[in-house]
């Protein structure tokens, strides 16, 4: 019955042509003349074509089926890649902030690495200020000992004047003596006639001789005012000697200190280019390392490429095991990498969980073998963990932003399902 109706609305349909079936109606003295085989087999002719346009009418519907189901995948791919640009986006953000905010920190930390150096330099100009008092303090001992050493020259001359007026003295008072005794004769001689020229002549020579003792004795202290200046002068520069010795300990120290705070500023700006927990370069001074390889690779012409790895379900660890755990297989992962790869490759933190890993003269390849066997050493770690790897190997026209954008692109590839952030 189902064929039969929508034969009939088929033949009801404007613009398809009619078919010419029999009615049983014919010209008069005919009616009778149509068999009845001839209406069955019309009958099951138009059902045959009644059910070969369901059949086809079915079919329409299956392939607009199809085609509604395949609009309704690709629509939900595009959703599903919204989904993920607006991922990346996130982590892009993400990472520029980090980045933004570890140069904040190394732009701090060598400030203060510049104020230590600065305050070396002070200290070690004092240093050289105390050295020169210190020097010019040994140099008025050195003067002060020469003035007390002439003093005691002067001393022992005036000593040795006193010493020989002292004896001139004796001599006068000796011939005053005799000149005495000989008077004191004449006396008790009543003969005698008593010269006033003897008499005057000693009295002078008491006279002279009291004069040569009383210089001697001016002679003699002022040998000893020469003496105790000289002592003096030999103490204040015994005190000066003490004093330069003072300032170079002090100059010493003082240099000492310097040193202490050159080692501080290396210390600071290495903190300032280097992440604390692993040890691999910044973002920031890491960039400027990834723009000096990329200019060696263009100028020696050799191969260049640049892997992300990203440590897989670091989120996971840090809320089921604790941020410890997480730093650990921080740690894990930058040590891995330190062993798998060479020396003078560069490893940057890049972000929270992500490392970029710069590496010189291999080319996508083999840089690929040498990190394929991080993952087996992690999988033997203390801590267990796994990275995946997007990697991209440097062209000729590539500028730092493409190579990092293809490698993070790789990333991506290596990892379909886009992750959840936090809220």
């Amino acid at each position: 019955m189902r064929g039969r109706h929508r034969f009939a609305g088929w033949l009801s349909h404007p613009g398809r042509p009619a078919l010419s079936i029999p009615d049983g109606s014919a010209e008069p003295g005919e009616r009778g003349s149509v068999p009845s085989e001839k209406r069955d087999q019309a009958s099951a002719t138009r059902d045959q074509v009644a059910e070969q346009r369901d059949d086809a009418e079915d079919q329409r519907n299956h392939v607009a089926q199809q085609r509604d189901d395949a609009e309704d995948q690709r629509d939900q791919g595009s959703v599903q890649r919204d989904k993920a640009d607006d991922h990346r986006n996130r982590v892009a953000d993400e990472r520029d902030q980090a980045g933004e905010q570890r140069d904040q920190t190394a732009d701090d930390r060598d400030q203060v690495a510049e104020q230590r150096d600065q305050a070396g330099d002070e200290r070690d100009q004092a240093g050289d200020e105390r050295d020169q008092a210190a020097e010019r303090r040994d140099q008025a001992g050195d003067d002060r000992d020469t003035i007390a050493r002439q003093r005691d020259v002067a001393s022992a001359a005036r000593d040795q004047t006193g010493d020989e007026r002292d004896r001139a003295g004796e001599r006068r008072d000796q011939a005053a003596d005799k000149r005495d005794r000989a008077a004191e004769n004449a006396e008790a001689s009543a003969s005698a006639v008593i010269s006033r020229a003897a008499l005057n002549r000693s009295a002078l020579s008491r006279q002279e001789a009291a004069a040569d003792r009383s210089r001697a004795s001016q002679d003699r202290g002022a040998g000893a005012s020469e003496r105790t200046e000289a002592e003096s002068d030999r103490i204040t520069a015994l005190a000066d000697r003490g004093a330069a010795a003072s300032e170079r300990t002090e100059a010493e120290l003082d240099r000492n200190a310097a040193l202490a705070d050159r080692g501080a500023s290396a210390k600071d700006r290495e903190r300032s280019s280097h992440d604390g927990l692993t040890g691999t370069y910044l973002r920031g001074p890491g960039s400027v390392g990834l723009d000096r390889e990329i200019a060696k690779a263009r100028r020696t012409q050799q191969p260049l490429t640049l892997a992300f790895v990203d440590v897989d379900g670091l989120k996971a660890i840090n809320d089921s095991r604790g941020h410890a755990a997480g730093d650990r297989v921080l740690l894990g992962v930058a040590n891995a990498l330190r062993a798998m790869l060479r020396s003078h490759d560069l490893i940057i933190r890049y972000g929270g969980d992500e490392f970029a890993c710069v590496i010189a003269g291999l080319n996508a390849a083999d840089a690929t073998k040498r990190l394929d066997l991080v993952n087996a050493a992690l999988a033997a770690a203390a801590e267990s963990a796994s990275v995946t790897v997007g990697v991209a190997e440097l062209q000729p026209n590539d500028s730092i932003e493409d190579l990092l954008a293809k490698a993070d692109a790789a990333l991506y590839r290596e990892r379909p399902e886009p992750r959840r952030t936090s809220p």
